[in-house]
């Protein structure tokens, strides 16, 4: 069952790296043309969010045996902080400051989280903390591309939802899913599914 519990743990790494890598193509088009366009930051900023609490939540001291999830979710805090700053480049003004605006916030509920479990809390009870925390930004960092389905059913195209995007959602979660069965741990496969 360990042996089983580690593979979907590489697995999900795996999968979670091509998710992270998977907007390269949009963010090369973002570059080139040097404008966002019509694509939304909201997912990359609410990603960041996920990433860097699961990043917490796995550390020994928090949850043990979950090093794997902070691993791929430290890679995916660096690549989306990357995400996040070229779209702040290139952004309208506007669309700059909503941008900027969610990106405080998301780094206070970070700092938050991670002073209160830290000096608050012990043991199981940071266990719990963070796996709550991070848990419910996860939902909301999976439900966060639905802020361009308006424009999907405006314009009646998915140029604006990336495809290999929306496929390795499904593959990472699944496989976190299995991860946390196995692992007999409910932040995992609740939230990830």
């Amino acid at each position: 069952m360990d042996i089983l519990h580690f593979l979907f743990g590489i697995f999900g790494n795996a999968t979670g790296l091509f998710l992270f890598l998977s907007p390269t193509i949009t963010f090369r088009r973002i570059i080139k043309s040097r404008s966002t366009e019509q694509f939304s930051g909201v997912p990359y900023v609410m990603t960041l969010l996920n990433c860097l609490l699961s990043t917490w939540y796995g550390l020994p001291f928090v949850s043990p045996h979950n090093i794997l999830v902070s691993v791929i979710n430290g890679a995916g805090s660096a690549i989306e902080s990357v995400y996040v700053m070229i779209f702040l480049i290139f952004a309208s003004k506007k669309e700059k400051v909503r941008v900027m605006g969610l990106l405080f916030l998301v780094l206070t509920i970070f700092s938050v989280v991670v002073l209160v479990s830290l000096f608050a809390l012990h043991g199981n009870a940071r266990k719990l903390f963070s796996g709550f925390a991070a848990s419910i930004f996860s939902i909301i960092m999976y439900a966060s591309p639905l802020s361009v389905m308006r424009l999907v059913i405006k314009t009646k195209s998915v140029e604006f939802m990336p495809f290999f995007l929306s496929l390795f959602v499904f593959l990472c979660g699944t496989s976190w899913f299995i991860y946390g069965l196995l692992g007999r741990d409910p932040f995992l496969f609740v939230s990830r599914n």
